[in-house]
């Protein structure tokens, strides 16, 4: 397995908000009409920024007020990180933009 998905898969790691404009305004906009949302890994050797493909039906925006700029969210989806089918899984803080999160590997890769 690639060396950057096994390390993004131990375990929570720290994360925010990515992407080429991160804002709360942004981010409600990508997870409201277009379903995808950048998540960077802020420990990686310059930070790791990944397009995720929302599960709409795993994403938990209850705990969101984008109104106000406060709560949680929960955050999965789907992408293919150096070739290895991964699931990712956040929970950002709207007021930082910060959280925490990891990677799920949907299928063991034989490389």
């Amino acid at each position: 397995m690639d060396d950057l998905v096994r390390r993004l898969a131990e375990g929570p790691q720290p994360v925010t908000v990515g992407g080429p404009q991160p804002s709360l305004a942004e981010l409600r906009r990508r997870v409201e009409e277009i379903g995808l949302v950048f998540v960077k890994f802020t420990e990686t050797t310059g930070g790791t920024d990944l397009g995720v493909r929302l599960d709409r039906a795993a994403t938990d925006l209850g705990g969101a007020d984008f109104d106000n700029g406060r709560g949680s969210l929960h955050l999965e989806g789907t992408l293919l990180l150096n070739d290895v089918p991964v699931r990712c899984v956040a929970d950002l803080d709207l007021a930082t933009l910060d959280g925490s999160g990891r990677l799920v590997v949907a299928v063991e890769s034989s490389t």
